[in-house]
């Protein structure tokens, strides 16, 4: 039996094409594996903290010297760290803002990514002192963007800071084996937005089958 680790960013509701398919990847998952478990987390409507002085305090004392402020300073982050490591794997619904990534992500993340934790510090090895400490871990990443031509060498190629941060951050923590799928045109709408979205869903079909 394994855990899903199933995340929303967008603020939208059912207007939202990455949060409708995550459900429906997670529908599908559950068809396909009945025996596992899964825990949700909408940081799109329900954001965490933003890391801030108490929490940076925290995150790098030893929890052993940790006073009563310091360990309410990183409660929340040791919460989030603890369902984050609990998982085996995860599907998180992305929309594309201003080329990036939602700002309630990026604070999920900045809880997430902790020395000690998801990363050691190993500062006798000069050449790579991070060692990653989140390994043997898969993830699946739906995207909505409202454009098209954001893959390298299309006219948006250069613009496109989502896919490359999202690998680099979670590889950095051990997950390298990451899939997007991509919801894109919704700007435009109309049968380019519902081609992009019949393609997702195929590909959401093909890899949870895999």
């Amino acid at each position: 039996m394994a855990h899903l680790l199933h995340i929303d960013s967008s603020p939208r509701g059912e207007r939202s094409h990455s949060r409708r398919l995550t459900q429906e990847f997670v529908a599908a998952w559950k068809q396909s594996h009945p025996t596992d478990t899964i825990t949700y987390r909408d940081i799109g409507r329900n954001p965490v903290p933003h890391v801030d002085e108490p929490w940076i305090a925290a995150a790098f004392t030893p929890p052993e010297q940790h006073t009563p402020q310091l360990k309410e300073a990183i409660r929340i982050s040791d919460l989030l760290v603890d369902e984050f490591l609990a998982a085996d794997f995860y599907v998180i619904g992305v929309p594309m803002y201003n080329f990036s990534i939602p700002s309630t992500l990026k604070a999920y993340i900045d809880q997430i990514v902790r020395i000690g934790r998801t990363v050691s510090y190993e500062p006798e090895d000069t050449e790579n002192p991070y060692k990653p400490l989140v390994l043997n871990k898969k993830m699946w990443v739906i995207t909505a963007r409202g454009a098209s031509g954001f893959e390298p060498g299309e006219r948006y190629g250069t613009m496109n800071h989502q896919d490359p941060y999202l690998r680099t951050v979670f590889g950095f923590l051990g997950i390298t084996d990451i899939n997007f799928i991509h919801v894109e045109n919704d700007e435009l709408g109309g049968i380019s937005l519902s081609e992009s979205i019949a393609k997702a869903r195929a590909k959401i079909t093909e890899l949870v089958a895999a």
